[in-house]
């Protein structure tokens, strides 16, 4: 009999950032492993870690007014009925960064995006990695998912990194 359900959940099961990760943020990239494994996705990508941000870390919804969290939330969540079916199959790879490709299970642009959160963290001397870490680095990829839907909501990332606390 066939298992609906794959072997192994996408991302990886260790990255050299794994140890340096907020209660937050283990739980926002836990969140987004599921989400790519329901959604059939073989990657987790930079919306599957915007979605899993906004509905897990209050310091990252702290940068938002309410009705820009609800509607990008509401696009969020239409991704498997409506918006976002044009990536169903495809792997995220922005191409505006440099990316990073030994993280088996992660979108180019998403592993990029961690990696670009983890030397934040370490420019502003912190010892893990926090949602906000993440926002900004996501919010820095012009060509992301994430981007995309931040400007479909109507929030303009430049200002979201503007208003981000120091890094």
């Amino acid at each position: 009999m066939h298992s609906p359900t794959p072997a192994a959940e996408p991302g990886p099961t260790s990255t050299a950032a794994d140890d340096r990760l907020s209660d937050e943020l283990t739980s926002v990239v836990a969140a987004a492993r599921r989400r790519a494994l329901r959604d059939g996705d073989r990657h987790i990508d930079t919306a599957h870690l915007l979605h899993s941000l906004l509905e897990t870390d209050p310091a990252v919804r702290a940068l938002f007014d309410d009705g820009q969290v609800a509607r990008l939330l509401g696009y969020l969540v239409q991704r498997s009925i409506g918006y976002g079916l044009q990536w169903q199959g495809t792997v995220e790879d922005s191409g505006a960064v440099p990316v990073v490709r030994d993280a088996a299970g992660w979108s180019p642009a998403a592993a990029t995006a961690m990696e670009a959160a983890l030397a934040r963290a370490d420019r502003r001397g912190g010892d893990r990695v926090g949602g906000v870490d993440l926002l900004v680095a996501l919010a820095r990829d012009p060509e992301c998912r994430a981007v995309e839907v931040l400007g479909r909501a109507g929030v303009d990332p430049r200002t979201l990194v503007a208003q981000a606390p120091p890094r």
